[in-house]
């Protein structure tokens, strides 16, 4: 079956309370929870496959993409969740791209950037931007030679604005929103699923195969592109991961494999950035019960519960989507049947709104379907990063944002502009520490997913050389908290944090001539000068 696809795609859990009163009623849960909002048909595009995620813009809408449709080229589109209204925003001619399976990712200037895997200059695939309304521009052809080829996942933003992503050919990239192209190096095997950006900065993935026994691999990558494998997949922990992974509050990683574990058909796990994984939950192979082979990346949903699809097995045997809490507990929210989606394998989105979005083959036309499920998050603010430094400018997506009266980092008021109903822009203010965004509006007060991180940043400092044992005072901003300073990549054994704007600490022994660094739990900054260790 693994084959099968390959060939074919060359190509929160309801609080427990509500969900037992439900079927306490008789009812389904997962005729309560899960809707087929939206079926695509041969003229609007079809086949939704790979681990593809549609993005949220700026005006609050869904915008996607589907490898085939007009020419069988692909389409990118647009959905209006509160309307079930469709839009098609472009058609692939394979000159600009064919087969766009990525999906998109929202960029800080509003547009959309995606990736088709064959098309172009040299069929091998090529990198895209989109305006919401639909201008098309192709940034970047890749030739299948240095360059890569045949990318699957959407490249994904940067905490320096701008994308990357890796290819099916193994390289891993960065481009610029106005197109400049920089090959970083390889990873250490294909991957289909997008990269995703951890809260240090760094990007995390997964291969199809590589590592030691050639079962995958999960990694981390630099923004410069050095690659450091986390974990490798040995079967029994589950192996061949197509999804990619996303990190929970304690930095922890999840993420789903089609293959391994002890049914033989896929994992959920959990792994650590030290690589201690953890199987969640083990799918077994031609059951009748919860499914199996999960391609698509599971959601870490603000209830603190994944939710995730697997492509086949469940009672229809057109798969299933299901619920799992933090410490395994694993629930089925709904049951596929092909006249309602079947074969899920694109990743679901958790909308500003309170609601999960996803898409799945089958339909009433069989061409597939956008879904809904109805789990009732309540709104939430999404920014768009979650890392900054004071002064950095910070764009929030949200719902009922109209008539916003304060915003505020951690409790540091900020400035801020309401563009529209669904989102508005800020800059971090100065005294900001790490914490939840909260915005207060006439509907009540809405708070980010996740902490967002402020990076310390050291502006100077005096004097700018000395021996070991000299008192150094270093300048900047964020630095309450500060858990360790560096000269040349040495700590400090002793430093004083006098203010949110100063510290001063002495010279360690084995110091290295080098940037001054500043660690709290926004992260690490360091200075752009140099500060000389003298003998």
């Amino acid at each position: 079956m693994r084959q099968s696809f390959e060939k074919n795609i060359n190509t929160c859990l309801l609080p427990v309370a509500l969900l037992a009163f439900l079927l306490f009623l008789g009812g389904s849960a997962s005729a309560q929870i899960y809707s087929d909002i939206f079926n695509f048909n041969s003229s609007t595009g079809d086949s939704p496959t790979n681990p593809q995620v549609m993005a949220q813009g700026q005006d609050g809408n869904l915008y996607g993409t589907l490898p085939q449709g007009f020419g069988n080229s692909g389409v990118v589109f647009k959905f209006i969740p509160a309307t079930a209204t469709y839009t098609i925003l472009h058609y692939f001619a394979g000159t600009d791209g064919s087969r766009p399976v990525s999906g998109l990712t929202l960029g800080l200037d509003g547009n959309f950037y995606g990736t088709t895997v064959t098309g172009g200059s040299y069929n091998a695939g090529t990198i895209f931007k989109i305006t919401p309304s639909g201008t098309f521009t192709s940034l970047y052809t890749f030739t299948a030679g240095t360059d890569g080829g045949y990318p699957y996942g959407t490249p994904i933003l940067g905490n320096d604005g701008n994308l990357y992503g890796v290819t099916q050919y193994a390289t891993a990239y960065k481009i610029t929103p106005s197109g400049v192209f920089t090959l970083l190096g390889t990873i250490p095997s294909r991957s289909y699923a997008p990269l995703y950006l951890g809260r240090d900065g760094n990007f995390y993935g997964t291969t199809l195969y590589g590592g030691t026994l050639n079962q995958g691999t999960v990694f981390k990558m630099n923004p410069s592109g050095v690659v450091t494998i986390i974990y490798n997949f040995d079967t029994t922990h589950g192996a061949v991961p197509y999804a990619g992974v996303v990190q929970s509050g304690d930095g922890s990683f999840f993420g789903t494999t089609t293959a391994g574990g002890t049914g033989g058909g896929g994992v959920v796990y959990r792994v650590t950035q030290s690589g201690n994984i953890k199987v969640l939950h083990n799918f077994p192979v031609g059951t009748q019960s919860d499914g199996y082979d999960p391609i698509a990346n599971v959601l870490l949903a603000t209830d603190g519960f994944s939710y995730g699809t697997a492509w086949a097995g469940g009672l229809n045997n057109y798969g299933v989507v299901f619920s799992i809490a933090p410490t395994g507990s694993y629930s089925i929210l709904n049951q596929f049947d092909k006249p309602s989606g079947s074969n899920a394998s694109s990743n679901m989105v958790q909308h500003t709104n309170g609601s999960l979005y996803g898409m799945a083959n089958g339909g009433l036309s069989v061409d597939g379907v956008i879904y809904q499920l109805n789990v009732n998050l309540g709104i939430t603010l999404k920014p768009l990063l979650y890392a900054g430094k004071v002064g950095s400018a910070v764009q929030i997506l949200g719902s009922g944002l109209t008539g916003a009266t304060s915003l505020k980092f951690n409790g540091e008021p900020a400035r801020f502009t309401l563009v529209s109903d669904n989102y508005l822009t800020t800059k971090v203010p100065s005294g900001a520490t790490t914490g939840p965004i909260t915005v207060k509006t006439p509907a009540g007060t809405y708070s980010t997913v996740f902490n967002f991180y402020v990076i310390p940043k050291v502006i100077s400092f005096t004097p700018t050389s000395g021996q070991v044992g000299t008192s150094v005072v270093i300048t900047g901003n964020s630095f309450t908290g500060a858990t360790k300073v560096t000269f040349g990549g040495v700590a400090a054994t002793t430093f004083t944090v006098d203010s949110d704007t100063q510290i001063t600490a002495t010279v360690p022994s084995g110091a290295q001539t080098g940037k001054i660094g500043v660690t709290t739990a926004g992260g690490t900054g360091a200075s752009s000068a140099i500060f000389t260790v003298l003998p």
